[in-house]
C-alpha cells in the first residue's frame, strides 16, 4: 500500500499572510487541508503524515485533521527547509511503499491526478519516480550577464513540475540521505532522485494544479474551487 507525505510548513512570506502559508484561510478551510481532503480519497493510500508549521497546535486547525480513521494522519513537525520536512515525515509515517510527496501550497490537487502518478510509477519497473508536470507553452530564453539572452529554449521538450511526486520507497530514502546543505539546494524531491542518477518519468498534468505563492494565486485558487462546483475536492 502506498503512503503519502504533506510538505505544510512553509512560512509563505510572498503570500504575504500574518501566519504560514498552510494555514491560509481557502474557501472557508485552511490551505493544507484541501490537500489532505483529496489523499484521502485517493484509493491505496494507507497512512498521511503532515509536516507541519508552528503554531499548527491551534484546535481549529487540529480539527481539519479530523474525522479519524482511514488513512491514518500522522502530524510531525517541519524541518528548516522543505526537504528536510520530507526526511522527518518520512521517518513518520510507517511503513509502505510507493510514497507519494505533495505541497500543501497545490490546494487544487484530486485524487485522479494522485492515482494516475501512483499508475505511471507502478507501470514503469525501470522508474524511481514519477513526477506531475505541465507542459510550458511560453517561450522560455536563457540569459546570461547583463540580461543579455543567450539562447532559446526547445519548449517542446520543457514541463513546469508540480507535485504530486511518486517515489519508489528505497529510492526516496537514498536520495534524502544527504547532508543539510544538499537537502537545502533542492526546490523538489526529484532533483534528489535526478543528482542519485535515477530515473525520473513525467506524468501529464494541468496548469490548474496550481502552487500558491502571492496574494493572487490565492484567489485564483479559490475561484477555481468554486467553478467546479460539487466536483471540488470532497469532504
Amino acid at each position: 500500500m502506498s503512503v503519502a507525505l504533506i510538505v505544510a510548513a512553509g512560512s509563505g512570506e510572498r503570500l504575504g499572510a500574518d501566519r504560514p502559508k498552510a494555514l491560509v484561510q481557502l474557501a472557508g478551510r485552511p490551505l493544507f487541508a484541501w490537500s489532505l481532503h483529496a489523499l484521502r480519497a485517493t484509493r491505496g493510500i494507507e497512512r498521511i503524515a503532515i509536516a507541519v508549521p508552528q503554531r499548527f497546535e491551534d484546535s481549529a486547525h487540529e480539527r481539519a485533521v479530523v474525522p479519524m480513521g482511514r488513512p491514518e494522519v500522522v502530524l510531525v513537525p517541519g524541518g528548516a527547509t522543505r526537504s528536510h520536512s520530507v526526511r522527518l515525515a518520512l521517518a513518520a509515517v510507517g511503513p509502505g511503499d510507493p510514497v507519494l510527496v505533495h505541497d500543501a501550497a497545490r490546494p487544487l490537487l484530486t485524487p485522479g491526478l494522485a492515482e494516475a502518478v501512483i499508475a505511471a510509477l507502478q507501470a514503469d519497473p525501470e522508474a524511481d519516480c514519477a513526477i506531475a508536470a505541465a507542459p510550458v507553452t511560453d517561450t522560455i530564453k536563457r540569459a546570461g550577464a547583463g540580461r543579455v539572452v543567450v539562447e532559446t529554449l526547445d519548449r517542446s521538450e520543457l514541463w513546469s513540475v508540480q507535485t504530486p511526486q511518486v517515489f519508489r520507497r528505497a529510492a526516496l530514502e537514498r536520495a534524502l540521505d544527504v547532508d543539510d546543505a544538499e537537502l537545502a539546494r533542492a526546490t523538489d524531491d526529484a532533483w534528489l532522485i535526478e543528482q542519485a542518477g535515477g530515473r525520473v518519468i513525467v506524468v501529464h498534468s494541468h496548469h490548474t494544479n496550481l502552487k500558491v505563492t502571492t496574494p493572487t494565486d490565492l484567489r485564483v485558487a479559490e475561484l477555481l474551487l468554486g467553478s467546479h462546483g460539487d466536483d471540488a475536492n470532497p469532504d
